[in-house]
């Protein structure tokens, strides 16, 4: 699965919504922006590396050579990468921020409500376009790996300035109580939980396709 790397998945899902009431969302998005402490629910969910809801008007379609597209509706994009499983996700979604969801998707045609989470899933499963690319910078680790990498950096940039600047006694000290505040980022983060028996057979199914493709690829040079 090409939305799949690492531990990390990545979601977009494309939603019809009702132009006369998208300004709704357009207003509930400024909000968001404008007062974070709003998406406190969406903040608190760990295993979220990024969430965005973006509203596309008829006109803002782009044209790749296909010509001008005649639509009816606005559409929400919302573009997310996740750690986890895609059942975990949209269980940890709904369970955790069910109302946040349901201002979010206000305009959305046909939209269910996040709870219950059945109807929910096959609502973003039907609306879910795949990747066909998907990169990451990390893939072998979490939104939390990530987070304490950055605690360890800041960290040695500390011990760095205090080498310069303290006696080795007293340096050692504070090296000593550095390494208790961060040394549970500097273990292996391991390996992600695998999201399916598909995935985990991915690149082994697709090999022979991949090899014969570039060897064709080659002869034609």
């Amino acid at each position: 699965m090409s939305n799949i790397a690492g531990k990390a998945y990545a979601m977009n899902v494309v939603t019809p919504s009702n132009p006369r009431i998208t300004w709704i969302n357009r207003l509930l998005f400024m909000a968001s922006r404008g007062q974070p402490s709003n998406l406190f629910g969406l903040l608190g969910l760990s295993l979220i590396h990024f969430a965005r809801w973006v509203i596309i008007k008829p006109e803002q379609w782009p044209d790749l050579g296909q010509g001008k597209q005649t639509v009816q509706n606005d559409y929400v994009l919302f573009c997310s990468n996740f750690n986890g499983t895609w059942d975990q996700y949209i269980d940890a979604f709904s369970d955790g921020i069910p109302n946040g969801l349901n201002l979010f998707w206000f305009s959305a045609t046909k939209y269910p409500l996040s709870i219950p989470v059945t109807p929910f899933k096959r609502y973003i499963t039907y609306n879910q376009i795949g990747c066909d690319y998907y990169y990451n910078a990390t893939p072998g680790s979490a939104q939390r790996d990530i987070k304490t990498s950055l605690k360890v950096y800041d960290a040695l940039l500390t011990l760095q300035k205090a080498h310069a600047e303290q006696t080795p006694e007293v340096f050692a000290e504070t090296y000593r109580k550095t390494l208790g505040q961060v040394q549970i980022g500097l273990g292996d983060p391991g390996f992600g939980p695998v999201a399916s028996l598909d995935t985990e057979k991915a690149d082994q199914n697709r090999r022979d396709y991949v090899r014969d493709a570039q060897a064709r690829f080659n002869a034609q040079r």
